[in-house]
């Protein structure tokens, strides 16, 4: 999976030295430049695996893309447990992203993800839970987060995982969840996160199917060989799904398992079923789940302040613009 040092994900190039005089910035030829200000953006690539015996409908996990402020994002993963109640599990999340992206815009939000949270699951009627991720980046380049469960975020900077969310839950298997019953958490149970990023920073992002089935490194590995951020979030989705179905990985969720059971599964006051401690004590093997990943790079436009005239950053006569795109993998 090599790829030469031109095609990775791009990295903001060095100063440039009186030996190497740097182009112009190129303007839109409808406004001359006067005064100009730096803003952040995201560039974003999606990929979906559902689990494998979910294909024909999709799976559980739902997502949105957005291009409000800088960019914004967010994962939901459906509590398959519902599914025992003749319930799809499907449908509270998939409602819950659609009313993120509806409320996106509203005043009351004000770009603050937990604010969204909290409109998006009062208009959710659909019955269920969901655990949840929203990230919006602002133009000054700061990111903001509100995560409910354990879909996860972390932020690579220099080849190096500079920032990590943690996962929110009641016991091993069991993760904080918005819920169409009082009995589950809300917004105010969100953890709400800022990050000051920088230009070239990736983000990844991933329900815990994701997380659950890859380990750092490998993630820096794929990041540091993909020619986009696409390609990057469909190798990792991939990955993830291989390591998923693979009996003798020993996986992130498996190696947290057997540490949980060596620990008596005692966790925030909470004891663990004893088949879950059975399971955890013989546990090896990676995780099937739906497996969802979201790569997005930072990078920087140069906003003139006349009539919003866009300048473009000089990057191989590419224009950095905020960009969204899907893909979706199903396979048995």
């Amino acid at each position: 999976m090599a790829a030469s040092t031109a095609s990775r994900l791009w990295l903001p190039r060095p100063t440039a030295s009186s030996h190497c005089p740097r182009s112009p910035p190129r303007l839109s030829r409808f406004s001359p430049l006067r005064a100009a200000k730096l803003e952040s953006v995201l560039s974003i690539g999606t990929h979906v695996i559902p689990h494998p015996r979910k294909v024909e409908t999709g799976g559980e996990d739902a997502f949105f893309v957005g291009d409000d402020g800088g960019g914004v994002f967010a994962i939901a993963d459906g509590v398959s447990g519902w599914a025992e109640k003749n319930v799809n599990p499907a449908l509270f999340s998939r409602e819950l992203m659609a009313n993120s992206s509806t409320f996106l815009k509203d005043e009351e939000v004000s770009h603050d993800p937990q604010i969204l949270l909290m409109k998006a699951h009062a208009a959710t009627s659909s019955t269920g839970s969901a655990t949840a991720i929203i990230a919006m980046l602002e133009k000054t380049g700061t990111l903001k987060i509100a995560s409910v469960g354990d879909c996860g975020l972390k932020v690579i900077r220099k080849g190096q995982v500079m920032f990590s969310t943690c996962p929110q839950e009641h016991y091993f298997d069991c993760p904080y969840q918005l819920s169409s019953e009082a009995i589950g958490q809300t917004y105010k149970d969100a953890l709400v996160c800022t990050v000051n990023l920088m230009e070239g920073d990736i983000i990844v992002s991933g329900s815990d199917g994701f997380f659950d089935n890859i380990f750092d490194q490998q993630i820096l590995a794929v990041i540091s060989e993909s020619p986009g951020i696409d390609e990057a979030a469909k190798a990792l989705a991939e990955l993830a799904r291989k390591h998923s179905v693979d009996v003798r990985f020993d996986s992130p969720y498996s190696m947290e398992a057997r540490s949980r059971v060596r620990n008596n599964y005692i966790f925030s006051g909470f004891d663990v079923p004893w088949w879950k401690k059975l399971l955890g004590a013989k546990l090896t093997g990676g995780k099937m789940d739906d497996i969802t990943v979201i790569v997005a790079q930072v990078k920087t436009v140069v906003i003139p302040d006349d009539e919003g005239a866009i300048v473009e950053r000089e990057n191989g006569g590419e224009k950095v613009t905020v960009a969204a795109t899907a893909s979706a993998e199903q396979k048995g």
